[in-house]
């Protein structure tokens, strides 16, 4: 064990590889805490709470948004992380920063702005995550950005195609993109956060996809993973069968969660253990070491696939996705048509059309709609 108490495997919070530009010590934080209080500040962390995951924001108050998403991951990663003894703050800082890119009315608006880009160096809200952090937020007077340390801009970068991480490592040779390059992986702590992304989407998109009316219990009833923890509650607490149905889908989703996060600890373990890393520079180099168990990926798979049919395709959604495309495209067509219509710093800028993409992913799904009927008169989503 290394004198911070981490697991050797662990990124190091007083060893970082620095920031772009050098500006001291943070003690008594570390250079991670320093990460999660600039990220948690910034204006792109507060705009979360007003973007929506698959439902947009005017269809209800109690359906998670990108905020409530990133609390959420933030929670499990560090409860995993505490487990196997890895950097809690580092793990904390990614999970919170994870959606600073995305679009308003998630991928549907992502999608497009990729289509208005096409020309233009398309958009993946991935890489607009790492750029918002590295260049949007406006708040220092020595640097653009919140010139955060090379370990949370490693994580934030999850996926980059070659030719993204080509233009990216010649304008920064040794930075976050070199991996894609390499063929090296993250640190672990990037590693967990990717799955305690997916772990909380498909819980949190069980529970608004019932709320909504769009899924049925009866229909998750069908799914193993499902199955599985339901008959667990029920024969802990039979009085569920006489209490509203809520009660048995919170309790089931609970203990599906907990599972989830244990075997997601238990294979990791048995993955350090095959391994052996001897640090965190070692780890780099082998195949990804953060994994489910067998025993658990596919009935996860099975959920994962019910849930894109049922929910993320279901009528309505699909209604809704196609009304949200429209404004996102119409935006676009409308501020590059009219440059006057955004501010000044955005239709002042020299890369034109990815300041467009820029303003347009920075908003919530409610300005959007508001900017929307302001410039073309419509309101498609009026009620």
């Amino acid at each position: 064990m290394n004198p911070t108490g981490l697991a050797p495997w662990a990124v190091d919070p007083w060893r970082s590889r620095g920031r772009r530009i050098d500006e001291g010590p943070a003690a008594p934080r570390t250079e991670h805490q320093r990460d999660r209080d600039r990220i948690v500040h910034s204006t792109a962390f507060r705009r979360l709470v007003y973007k929506t995951q698959v439902f947009v924001n005017h269809e209800g108050d109690l359906f998670r948004t990108r905020l409530t998403h990133s609390l959420e991951v933030a929670q499990l990663g560090r409860s995993i992380a505490r487990q196997l003894r890895l950097n809690e703050e580092l793990i904390e800082a990614l999970a919170l920063a994870h959606d600073l890119g995305h679009t308003p009315f998630g991928h549907a608006g992502q999608d497009v702005l990729n289509q208005c880009m096409a020309d233009h160096g398309g958009f993946e809200h991935n890489l607009q995550s790492l750029r918002v952090v590295d260049k949007l937020e406006q708040r220092y007077p020595e640097f653009d950005g919140l010139n955060l340390s090379f370990e949370t801009r490693e994580g934030i970068l999850k996926h980059c195609s070659r030719h993204n991480a080509e233009l990216m490592c010649a304008a920064e040779p040794d930075g976050p993109a070199r991996r894609f390059l390499d063929g090296t992986q993250p640190s672990l702590e990037a590693q967990i956060v990717n799955l305690a992304d997916e772990v909380a989407y498909n819980a949190h998109d069980v529970d608004d996809g019932v709320r909504s009316g769009l899924i049925t219990m009866e229909q998750l009833d069908g799914l193993a993973l499902y199955a599985r923890f339901r008959d667990e509650a029920l024969a802990a607490h039979p009085k569920l069968l006489a209490m509203p149905p809520r009660r048995l889908l919170f309790e089931t989703l609970r203990r599906m969660l907990s599972a989830l996060v244990y075997d997601l600890i238990d294979e990791t373990n048995r993955q350090l253990a095959k391994h052996r890393p001897e640090d965190a520079d070692a780890l780099r180099q082998l195949p990804r070491i953060a994994a489910f168990s067998d025993a658990v990926r596919e009935p996860l798979s099975e959920l994962k696939r019910f849930l894109f049919k049922e929910l993320y395709r279901h009528p309505q959604v699909v209604d809704v996705t196609a009304r949200a495309r429209t404004v996102v495209a119409e935006l676009f067509a409308a501020y590059v048509a009219a440059p006057q219509e955004m501010p000044a710093d955005f239709a002042g800028a020299s890369d034109f059309h990815r300041a467009v993409a820029d303003y347009i992913a920075g908003m919530t799904d409610r300005f959007a709609l508001r900017e929307h009927q302001r410039l073309t008169g419509r309101d498609l989503f009026a009620l």
